[in-house]
C-alpha cells in the first residue's frame, strides 16, 4: 500500500514538472499567441504613421527610455511620439513595417521581453525610398489587464 502511495505521489510530481516545463518552453520559443497578436497590432499601428495608434501599447511614465534608429534616445512616450513624427513621419508619404517570423517572447510574472526582426519601407516626400531590415526588442510590463511597453530598442544593422 505504501509503495502505491509513493508511486502515485511521484507520478503527480512528474506530471506537474512536465506541465511546467512545457509552459516555459512555449513561452520561450515564441509560441505565444497573446504576444503574436500584440506584435501584429504594434506593426499595424506604426505603419499607419499616426503615433496615436501606437500610444495604447506604451506605458506613459516620464522616466522610461526608448531607443530608436535615430536619434539615439527618447525619454518618455511624449518625447518618443513627437520625435518619430518629426524625424520620420513628417518626411514620408507612407510606411509599411512588417515583422518577420522570428518572434521570441519570454515571460517572468508580470514582465516579458520580446525580440523580432522586421522589414520597413518608407516612401519619402522627396521621392526616394528607405528600405531596410531592422531589429526590435521590447520590455513589456503587465499593468492591470494590459501589457505595455516600458522599454524599447529599435535598430538597423550598418549597411556597408
Amino acid at each position: 500500500m505504501r509503495r502505491i502511495l509513493v508511486g502515485g505521489l511521484v507520478l503527480i510530481w512528474l506530471g506537474t514538472v512536465t506541465i511546467g516545463l512545457a509552459r516555459t518552453r512555449k513561452q520561450q520559443t515564441g509560441g505565444d499567441a497573446e504576444f503574436k497578436a500584440l506584435i501584429d497590432k504594434y506593426y499595424v499601428a506604426w505603419s499607419s504613421m499616426n503615433t496615436d495608434n501606437a500610444a495604447p501599447l506604451y506605458a506613459k511614465d516620464a522616466d522610461l527610455v526608448f531607443y530608436d534608429v535615430a536619434p539615439l534616445k527618447y525619454n518618455g512616450w511624449q518625447e518618443y511620439a513627437a520625435g518619430v513624427k518629426k524625424n520620420f513621419f513628417d518626411t514620408a508619404t507612407s510606411a509599411k513595417v512588417t515583422p518577420n517570423d522570428d518572434l521570441k517572447v519570454t515571460r517572468r510574472g508580470n514582465v516579458a521581453w520580446s525580440s523580432v526582426t522586421f522589414h520597413v519601407v518608407l516612401k519619402m516626400k522627396d521621392g526616394t525610398t528607405l528600405d531596410l531590415q531592422g531589429r526590435h526588442t521590447a520590455v513589456w510590463e503587465k499593468r492591470g489587464s494590459k501589457w505595455l511597453i516600458v522599454h524599447e530598442h529599435v535598430s538597423a544593422p550598418l549597411q556597408g
